[in-house]
């Protein structure tokens, strides 16, 4: 049995990690982390061998690489509008047909073999080329989490949504390599058994389906609705107005029957605040500032640097990764006690410039065999720190915005970096080509760094939009 000092620790541990908060929260925040984490465990199961499966159909890698392009862009629009919408539509309604499109997308890369069918069923079904989270279903995610919960309690909400997204992504990269080296064994062809993966995406995609189901009528926005009073008659009472202007009362009060299809068009749109508007563009500029860098140390770039300068063995990479992956991972719930004493800004901050500047030294020691240990260490610190912001950034996008505007500003703010962080793999990819590396991680450091000084100058002291509108 429990001591009272070992249980008054594990209740602490508990409380502190946010696992408390988890759990005691509805069931619909519970479904929500249960879904990233099957969309995340989709992504990762066919990112990893997505490349490999269309050079197996004989496409070329011009082809291939217009493919990746057209899918990313394409996702990052349709998400945009689609997220710019929800709220008018449902938010359920945009999740299931998501998932639906998820299940389709799966059965056709199952079956096809048609390039532009297999491209409209990758930017349809939201097929992730990277195994990142893309789409509109974050956004909406996100949103209906801050609507479910607490200020209090959300950076312990969001981190744990995040940690089930990033375990999901891990978790299905491993279980695709199994898959298809089990497959193969018994189709005795690799492309046929990469088809067994999509299979799964598509299962996947159904049991997403099931899952947005079973959320509650909690998930949605609550509207007000537009109330029409009778005031004509006590007015025509007290002789205030004639018959004729009781008739002209009547018409002014009732709704118009005709709207035009640029007004229903123009009524699915959300109306975001001059106050939140100045908000979302000092925020997408900061963003944009931040995701470029991002992109230019992208895990894909980090390998290229550790592979083609210090020579370090795929096998030593992968366990290299596999470690930071688990340090950023854990690093998640190490925010939270510090999120609660300080405020998310404020730890966005103080634990994202330390990684920024770890980010700078990494390209700094030689070509040696030291060199290779302080630049692996530098890159390990540079984990335990990176992530660190996720779970207060959201929870202070969700407290900067009107909760009517959450799910548009967090679209945007997703298709913003996206966009930006695309340019920084490209921009990275110049500097590469020169073995540029200092001035490559050195200015996405100086870039990051940049961020979170303008970030706290910005918007230090900003006050809860939701707790002012109260």
């Amino acid at each position: 049995m429990l001591t009272t000092r070992s249980r008054s620790w594990w209740t602490r541990l508990v409380a502190e990690s946010g696992f408390k908060a988890l759990a005691d929260s509805c069931r619909d925040t519970k479904v929500l982390c249960l879904l990233r984490f099957v969309r995340l465990f989709a992504y990762g199961a066919s990112f990893l061998i997505l490349v490999h499966y269309l050079s197996g159909l004989k496409f070329s890698d011009e082809q291939i690489g217009l493919f990746m392009t057209l899918t990313l862009l394409g996702d990052v629009v349709i998400g945009s509008l689609l997220t710019l919408i929800t709220d008018q539509v449902g938010r359920r309604l945009i999740l299931g047909i998501g998932a639906a499109l998820m299940a389709v997308s799966g059965l056709v890369f199952a079956v096809s073999s048609n390039y532009w069918l297999l491209l409209i069923a990758s930017v349809v079904g939201v097929i992730s080329p990277s195994g990142n989270e893309i789409g509109p279903f974050r956004a909406i995610e996100e949103s209906i989490l801050a609507h479910l919960t607490v200020k209090e309690q959300r950076s312990d909400i969001f981190a744990w949504y995040t940690l089930c997204g990033t375990a999901g992504a891990a978790i299905g990269t491993l279980s695709s390599g199994w898959i298809v080296q089990g497959a193969r064994k018994f189709l005795h062809n690799t492309t046929k058994a990469q088809r067994v993966v999509f299979v799964l995406y598509a299962v996947l995609g159904f049991v997403k389906l099931l899952l947005t189901f079973s959320l509650s009528s909690a998930v949605e926005l609550e509207r007000p609705e537009t109330r029409y009073e009778e005031i004509s008659f006590e007015l025509e009472e007290e002789g205030l107005i004639t018959d004729d202007e009781e008739d002209d009362g009547d018409a002014r009060l009732s709704p118009s029957p005709k709207t035009t299809v640029l007004q229903r068009l123009r009524g699915l749109f959300p109306y975001i605040s001059p106050v939140s508007r100045s908000i979302l563009y000092r925020l997408l500029l900061l963003f944009s500032l931040d995701s470029f860098a991002s992109g230019i140390a992208s895990p894909s770039w980090l390998t290229y640097f550790f592979t083609t300068v210090h020579s370090i063995q795929p096998w030593a990479l992968g366990t290299l990764f596999l470690v930071t992956n688990l340090l950023a991972t854990l690093s998640n719930l190490l925010a939270l006690p510090i999120a609660r004493r300080i405020g998310p800004l404020r730890t966005m901050v103080f634990t994202h410039l330390p990684s920024a500047f770890f980010l700078a030294m990494i390209p700094l020691p030689s070509a040696t065999v030291s060199g290779h240990w302080f630049s692996m260490a530098f890159l390990a610190i540079r984990a335990c720190m990176q992530s660190m912001d996720q779970a207060p950034r959201q929870a202070f996008l969700a407290a900067a915005v009107l909760p009517a505007e959450r799910t548009a500003v967090l679209g945007l703010v997703n298709t913003v970096k996206t966009f930006a962080q695309a340019g920084g793999l490209g921009f990275a990819g110049l500097l590469a080509s020169k073995q540029w590396w200092v001035l490559a991680f050195g200015g996405a450091g100086l870039m990051k760094a940049a961020y979170d000084f303008l970030l706290l100058w910005m918007f230090l002291g900003l006050p809860d939009r939701e707790a002012t509108t109260t």
